[in-house]
């Protein structure tokens, strides 16, 4: 379980697969120079909810994985993850698309 940890405050811990293409898309976005902003949801846990932060140029990121080894990549995930980074919404995690184009969920778990 990986962590995304935004300004040194709000975090979210993601499955590192997941992670690893999220961050293929922040990164994709930030080298078109393209801000956006990256919603997730709270574990009840912790009161639940939603975090949204506003990704820019300058914003200070950090993905940190628990694993050493890099997943494989799945392109139609990346694209499917930067086309709702493009939305009004921005970037949310959603499901990896499998070869037959049906979803399979990702493990999400906040902290």
């Amino acid at each position: 379980m990986g962590k995304f940890i935004y300004e040194g405050g709000p975090k979210v811990e993601i499955e590192d697969r997941a992670l690893t293409h999220i961050q293929l898309a922040v990164t994709a976005k930030l080298r078109r120079g393209e801000p956006f902003g990256f919603t997730w949801k709270e574990d009840a846990s912790i009161g639940g909810g939603r975090t949204t932060v506003w990704i820019h140029a300058g914003s200070s990121i950090v993905f940190k994985y628990f694993g050493s080894r890099q997943p494989q990549i799945n392109r139609a995930w990346v694209e499917a993850l930067a086309f709702t980074a493009n939305s009004p919404s921005g970037l949310y995690l959603v499901p990896e698309p499998t070869a037959e184009g049906a979803a399979k969920s990702p493990d999400l778990a906040s902290a």
